[in-house]
């Protein structure tokens, strides 16, 4: 199945609290979304890339900022840029 933008989407079943439905239907209402699926999709897609963001964190604090700036100072000698 294609969705509006070409993309292979698929149909799922989702269980959502009254509350949630209500939020969806009000920003359909408000304009801020077609349809519900939409903002389903866009709130999938903040969540993904929310994680992204603090997997990239949790990996950044894992490197010893001593040993990086060391690497840095000490650079790769003439071969880590080509001419132009």
């Amino acid at each position: 199945m294609f969705c509006h933008t070409g993309q292979v989407v698929q149909k799922i079943a989702v269980t959502l609290d009254r509350g949630s439905v209500a939020d969806l239907d009000r920003w359909v209402k408000e304009g801020k979304y077609p349809n519900r699926s939409r903002a389903l999709q866009s709130a999938v897609n903040i969540l993904s890339e929310r994680e992204k963001r603090t997997r990239l964190a949790r990996e950044l604090a894992k490197l010893d900022s001593k040993e990086e700036k060391q690497l840095a100072e000490q650079g790769s000698g003439d071969r880590a840029w080509s001419e132009y």
